[in-house]
């Protein structure tokens, strides 16, 4: 298949990720995990104890942030690095869950990140995922893909996620975690999550990550013809 731009936009906990992975894989493209970014840019503020309400403090802040994905062979998969440390597990943490769409709602935030996530895709051949790159990043992606889940299903699969790293969290803290992010996603000012007007919705709420792929597939081949 030529070289395209395959977005992936959605909800917290839709399987976008696991999808995009897949996708790129079967697609022979580069996936790049733009969540991982945030996630990165909201590990290294709480660590240096930033206030993501001070615009002056984070612009300062992202000066002395360098981002990029490098190749692990041992797994197979690329994994983020933050200024030389890879942070793939790290970023995985409660802590930065908790507070990861608070500093992504942040303008500088996301114009850093855009940039950067920009500047990846201008080569193509590339699956992204996250919340406005459809939208935001690369509105003239050749393929659009809006992924749903009902909320009991993402957030029994976010529980089933987190408990194997933490085994004393509860449904209810999941519940919550995600209804928050929904609506600070859905809400913030800059580059809300919202369904581009061109995009495929596929709800794999009843679907297993096999068949997921299958949609996806058959969407990605229909779609890139019609270009």
């Amino acid at each position: 298949m030529r070289k395209i731009i395959v977005t992936i936009d959605g909800y917290s906990s839709c399987g976008k990720s696991t999808l995009a992975k897949r996708l790129s894989e079967r697609l022979g493209f580069l996936y790049i995990d733009s969540g991982a970014m945030y996630r990165a840019i909201t590990l290294y503020i709480l660590r240096n104890r930033i206030d993501w309400e001070d615009e002056m403090a984070v612009k300062e802040a992202l000066e002395n942030i360098h981002l990029e994905f490098l190749y692990n062979n041992a797994n197979g998969k690329n994994e983020i690095y933050l200024n030389g440390e890879n942070v793939e597990y790290l970023i995985r943490d409660m802590l930065v869950a908790e507070n990861v769409s608070q500093v992504a709602a942040v303008k500088a935030v996301r114009d850093f990140a855009v940039a950067a996530q920009r500047a990846i895709g201008t080569q193509k051949g590339i699956v992204m995922d996250g919340r406005d790159i459809g939208t935001a990043v690369f509105p003239h992606a050749e393929v659009k893909i809006f992924l749903t889940a009902d909320f009991s299903v993402r957030v029994g699969r976010r529980f089933k996620e987190l408990v194997e790293k933490n085994p004393n969290i509860t449904i209810e803290e999941v519940e919550h975690n995600l209804e928050m992010r929904d609506y600070i996603d859905s809400h913030r000012e800059h580059s809300p999550l919202k369904q581009a007007a061109d995009a495929v919705i596929l709800d794999n709420s009843q679907l297993s990550p096999d068949e997921t792929l299958s949609k996806a597939m058959n969407m990605v081949e229909s779609l890139s013809n019609a270009h």
